[in-house]
Protein backbone atom coordinates (compact mmCIF):
# COMPACT_ATOMS: atom_id res chain seq x y z
CA UNK A 1 0.00 0.00 0.00
CA UNK A 2 1.30 3.06 -0.76
CA UNK A 3 1.78 6.04 2.39
CA UNK A 4 -0.28 9.37 2.50
CA UNK A 5 0.55 12.29 0.18
CA UNK A 6 1.31 15.22 2.04
CA UNK A 7 0.34 19.31 1.22
CA UNK A 8 2.70 20.02 -1.32
CA UNK A 9 5.99 22.30 -0.32
CA UNK A 10 5.68 25.53 -1.00
CA UNK A 11 8.57 27.59 -3.44
CA UNK A 12 9.80 30.67 -1.73
CA UNK A 13 12.54 32.44 -4.34
CA UNK A 14 14.27 30.67 -6.89
CA UNK A 15 17.71 32.09 -8.58
CA UNK A 16 19.21 31.52 -12.54
CA UNK A 17 22.59 29.18 -12.29
CA UNK A 18 23.91 27.63 -14.78
CA UNK A 19 25.59 24.95 -13.33
CA UNK A 20 22.22 24.13 -11.72
CA UNK A 21 21.83 20.09 -13.53
CA UNK A 22 22.83 17.96 -10.85
CA UNK A 23 22.06 19.64 -7.68
CA UNK A 24 22.49 22.26 -4.92
CA UNK A 25 24.09 23.00 -1.26
CA UNK A 26 23.71 25.32 1.00
CA UNK A 27 25.55 27.16 4.17
CA UNK A 28 24.30 30.55 5.91
CA UNK A 29 25.64 32.71 3.24
CA UNK A 30 25.77 31.19 0.16
CA UNK A 31 24.44 28.40 -2.14
CA UNK A 32 26.13 26.05 -4.69
CA UNK A 33 25.18 24.89 -8.03
CA UNK A 34 26.51 21.59 -9.24
CA UNK A 35 26.95 20.17 -12.30
CA UNK A 36 28.84 17.51 -13.68
CA UNK A 37 32.63 18.81 -13.28
CA UNK A 38 31.65 22.23 -12.74
CA UNK A 39 30.70 24.55 -9.49
CA UNK A 40 29.59 28.14 -8.72
CA UNK A 41 29.06 29.84 -5.37
CA UNK A 42 26.39 32.05 -5.17
CA UNK A 43 25.87 34.66 -2.25
CA UNK A 44 22.08 33.93 -1.14
CA UNK A 45 21.58 37.59 -0.35
CA UNK A 46 21.24 38.74 -4.27
CA UNK A 47 22.11 35.31 -6.17
CA UNK A 48 25.90 37.24 -7.26
CA UNK A 49 27.93 34.72 -8.60
CA UNK A 50 31.38 35.08 -6.00
CA UNK A 51 33.56 31.69 -6.85
CA UNK A 52 33.62 28.73 -9.29
CA UNK A 53 35.30 25.24 -9.81
CA UNK A 54 35.77 24.02 -13.37
CA UNK A 55 37.31 20.50 -14.21
CA UNK A 56 39.07 19.42 -17.37
CA UNK A 57 36.54 18.79 -19.92
CA UNK A 58 38.38 16.65 -22.35
CA UNK A 59 39.51 14.26 -19.30
CA UNK A 60 36.27 14.34 -18.27
CA UNK A 61 35.09 13.18 -21.32
CA UNK A 62 37.46 10.44 -21.20
CA UNK A 63 36.64 8.79 -18.28
CA UNK A 64 39.33 10.16 -16.33
CA UNK A 65 39.67 12.74 -13.16
CA UNK A 66 36.29 14.22 -12.34
CA UNK A 67 33.49 13.21 -14.33
CA UNK A 68 30.05 13.77 -12.51
CA UNK A 69 29.99 15.20 -9.83
CA UNK A 70 26.12 14.31 -8.49
CA UNK A 71 25.86 15.84 -5.26
CA UNK A 72 27.64 17.81 -2.81
CA UNK A 73 26.73 18.86 1.21
CA UNK A 74 28.91 21.33 3.08
CA UNK A 75 30.43 19.64 6.32
CA UNK A 76 32.04 22.47 8.74
CA UNK A 77 34.32 24.58 5.94
CA UNK A 78 33.85 21.61 3.28
CA UNK A 79 31.84 21.15 0.29
CA UNK A 80 31.86 16.86 -0.05
CA UNK A 81 30.94 15.69 -3.24
CA UNK A 82 29.76 12.09 -4.66
CA UNK A 83 31.26 11.66 -7.92
CA UNK A 84 31.07 8.95 -10.36
CA UNK A 85 32.23 8.22 -13.99
CA UNK A 86 28.81 8.29 -15.00
CA UNK A 87 28.04 6.72 -17.70
CA UNK A 88 31.51 4.86 -17.76
CA UNK A 89 31.28 1.17 -17.09
CA UNK A 90 33.04 -0.74 -14.90
CA UNK A 91 31.12 1.60 -12.24
CA UNK A 92 33.71 3.35 -10.26
CA UNK A 93 33.06 6.31 -7.36
CA UNK A 94 35.34 8.78 -5.39
CA UNK A 95 34.47 11.37 -2.65
CA UNK A 96 35.48 14.99 -3.96
CA UNK A 97 36.33 17.45 -1.18
CA UNK A 98 36.63 21.42 -2.33
CA UNK A 99 37.11 24.39 0.17
CA UNK A 100 34.07 26.61 0.49
CA UNK A 101 35.95 29.45 0.95
CA UNK A 102 37.62 29.22 -2.53
CA UNK A 103 35.86 26.03 -4.10
CA UNK A 104 39.49 24.67 -4.54
CA UNK A 105 39.68 21.04 -4.60
CA UNK A 106 41.66 19.53 -1.68
CA UNK A 107 41.73 15.78 -1.62
CA UNK A 108 40.31 13.15 -3.38
CA UNK A 109 39.04 9.73 -1.49
CA UNK A 110 39.10 6.79 -4.45
CA UNK A 111 35.88 4.50 -3.21
CA UNK A 112 36.89 2.20 -6.48
CA UNK A 113 34.24 -0.33 -7.85
CA UNK A 114 31.28 -0.91 -5.37
CA UNK A 115 27.97 -2.13 -5.83
CA UNK A 116 26.95 0.65 -7.57
CA UNK A 117 27.63 4.48 -8.37
CA UNK A 118 27.54 6.74 -5.75
CA UNK A 119 25.02 9.51 -6.18
CA UNK A 120 24.41 11.47 -2.34
CA UNK A 121 26.69 11.57 0.84
CA UNK A 122 25.51 12.83 3.86
CA UNK A 123 26.63 12.37 7.34
CA UNK A 124 23.97 11.51 9.88
CA UNK A 125 24.59 10.68 14.04
CA UNK A 126 28.76 9.98 13.61
CA UNK A 127 28.51 8.01 10.09
CA UNK A 128 28.15 8.27 6.58
CA UNK A 129 25.15 7.86 4.73
CA UNK A 130 25.41 7.35 0.75
CA UNK A 131 23.04 6.59 -2.02
CA UNK A 132 24.84 3.62 -4.58
CA UNK A 133 22.63 3.87 -7.91
CA UNK A 134 21.65 1.42 -10.40
CA UNK A 135 20.22 1.85 -13.60
CA UNK A 136 18.37 0.16 -16.24
CA UNK A 137 19.40 1.99 -19.16
CA UNK A 138 22.09 4.22 -20.28
CA UNK A 139 25.34 3.75 -17.68
CA UNK A 140 23.40 0.60 -16.16
CA UNK A 141 26.13 -2.54 -15.47
CA UNK A 142 24.80 -6.00 -17.71
CA UNK A 143 22.18 -8.04 -14.57
CA UNK A 144 22.26 -5.34 -12.32
CA UNK A 145 19.04 -2.57 -12.82
CA UNK A 146 17.44 0.20 -10.85
CA UNK A 147 16.05 -2.63 -8.37
CA UNK A 148 19.78 -2.92 -7.26
CA UNK A 149 19.71 0.85 -5.35
CA UNK A 150 21.01 0.79 -1.67
CA UNK A 151 21.20 2.84 0.49
CA UNK A 152 24.58 2.21 2.67
CA UNK A 153 25.93 3.07 6.26
CA UNK A 154 29.87 3.82 6.49
CA UNK A 155 32.85 4.46 9.06
CA UNK A 156 35.22 7.26 8.52
CA UNK A 157 37.32 5.08 7.02
CA UNK A 158 34.82 4.42 4.29
CA UNK A 159 34.25 1.00 5.35
CA UNK A 160 30.27 -0.18 4.60
CA UNK A 161 28.67 -1.08 8.00
CA UNK A 162 25.15 -1.76 6.33
CA UNK A 163 23.40 -1.84 3.47
CA UNK A 164 19.82 -1.28 2.64
CA UNK A 165 17.43 -1.81 -0.20
CA UNK A 166 14.15 0.67 -1.50
CA UNK A 167 10.84 -0.81 -1.10
CA UNK A 168 9.61 -2.38 -4.60
CA UNK A 169 7.02 0.70 -5.04
CA UNK A 170 9.63 3.23 -4.32
CA UNK A 171 11.99 1.80 -7.32
CA UNK A 172 9.18 1.30 -9.60
CA UNK A 173 8.40 5.37 -9.06
CA UNK A 174 12.33 5.96 -10.05
CA UNK A 175 12.58 3.48 -12.36
CA UNK A 176 14.54 2.97 -15.23
CA UNK A 177 16.33 5.75 -12.88
CA UNK A 178 18.03 5.71 -9.41
CA UNK A 179 17.88 7.88 -6.23
CA UNK A 180 19.91 11.30 -7.16
CA UNK A 181 19.63 12.38 -3.71
CA UNK A 182 18.92 12.40 -0.01
CA UNK A 183 19.76 12.79 3.63
CA UNK A 184 18.45 12.43 7.21
CA UNK A 185 15.75 14.91 8.08
CA UNK A 186 15.19 16.48 11.60
CA UNK A 187 12.40 13.92 12.41
CA UNK A 188 14.81 11.17 11.77
CA UNK A 189 13.68 9.98 8.70
CA UNK A 190 15.53 9.54 5.35
CA UNK A 191 14.01 11.97 2.52
CA UNK A 192 14.83 10.72 -0.86
CA UNK A 193 14.23 12.11 -4.54
CA UNK A 194 14.76 10.54 -7.69
CA UNK A 195 16.13 11.66 -11.09
CA UNK A 196 12.90 13.74 -12.36
CA UNK A 197 10.25 12.74 -10.35
CA UNK A 198 8.73 16.41 -8.72
CA UNK A 199 8.14 14.72 -5.08
CA UNK A 200 10.34 13.60 -2.20
CA UNK A 201 10.00 9.93 -0.64
CA UNK A 202 10.39 9.49 3.27
CA UNK A 203 11.75 6.12 4.55
CA UNK A 204 12.08 5.08 7.92
CA UNK A 205 15.21 2.43 8.87
CA UNK A 206 13.46 -0.63 9.30
CA UNK A 207 13.32 -2.67 12.89
CA UNK A 208 13.72 -6.12 11.15
CA UNK A 209 15.40 -6.93 7.69
CA UNK A 210 16.93 -4.59 5.06
CA UNK A 211 14.48 -2.87 3.37
CA UNK A 212 13.39 0.97 4.28
CA UNK A 213 9.88 1.52 5.30
CA UNK A 214 8.20 4.00 2.90
CA UNK A 215 5.99 6.11 5.13
CA UNK A 216 4.90 9.20 3.18
CA UNK A 217 5.61 11.62 -0.10
CA UNK A 218 6.00 15.01 -0.33
CA UNK A 219 5.02 16.85 -3.53
CA UNK A 220 7.73 19.18 -4.15
CA UNK A 221 8.52 21.78 -6.87
CA UNK A 222 11.88 20.57 -7.67
CA UNK A 223 12.46 17.68 -10.83
CA UNK A 224 14.60 14.70 -8.83
CA UNK A 225 17.72 15.58 -8.79
CA UNK A 226 20.19 16.32 -5.78
CA UNK A 227 19.45 18.95 -2.77
CA UNK A 228 20.08 20.06 0.66
CA UNK A 229 18.25 21.21 3.85
CA UNK A 230 18.75 24.97 4.78
CA UNK A 231 20.81 25.23 7.74
CA UNK A 232 19.09 28.48 8.60
CA UNK A 233 15.47 26.65 8.88
CA UNK A 234 13.61 27.67 12.15
CA UNK A 235 12.30 24.47 14.03
CA UNK A 236 9.19 23.16 12.17
CA UNK A 237 9.69 25.11 9.36
CA UNK A 238 11.96 23.23 6.89
CA UNK A 239 13.49 24.57 3.58
CA UNK A 240 15.34 22.71 1.03
CA UNK A 241 17.30 24.32 -1.93
CA UNK A 242 16.96 22.20 -5.17
CA UNK A 243 17.14 22.69 -8.70
CA UNK A 244 14.84 22.47 -11.84
CA UNK A 245 17.32 21.18 -14.21
CA UNK A 246 14.89 22.58 -17.33
CA UNK A 247 15.81 25.70 -16.32
CA UNK A 248 18.91 26.11 -14.79
CA UNK A 249 17.31 27.33 -11.52
CA UNK A 250 18.44 27.33 -8.05
CA UNK A 251 15.16 26.85 -5.59
CA UNK A 252 14.33 27.26 -2.24
CA UNK A 253 10.66 25.92 -0.73
CA UNK A 254 9.48 24.76 1.87
CA UNK A 255 7.69 21.67 3.45
CA UNK A 256 4.36 21.77 4.86
CA UNK A 257 4.24 22.57 8.98
CA UNK A 258 5.83 19.93 10.44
Amino acid sequence: MRPPVSAPATILQSWQAPEARQGAAVDDAHFYAITNARIGKYRRSDGTKVAEWVGDADAARAGRRIVHINSCAVIAAELVCAHSNFPHLPMASSVEVFDTATLRHIRSIPLGLRAGSLTWLVRHEGHWWAGFANYGERGGEPGRDYRFTRIAQLDDNWQEIASYALPADVLAALAPMSASGGAFGPDGLLYLTGHDEPEIYQLRLPQQGAVLEWVGTIPAPLAGQAWAWDPTSLEGRWRIFGIRRATSEVIEFQLPDR
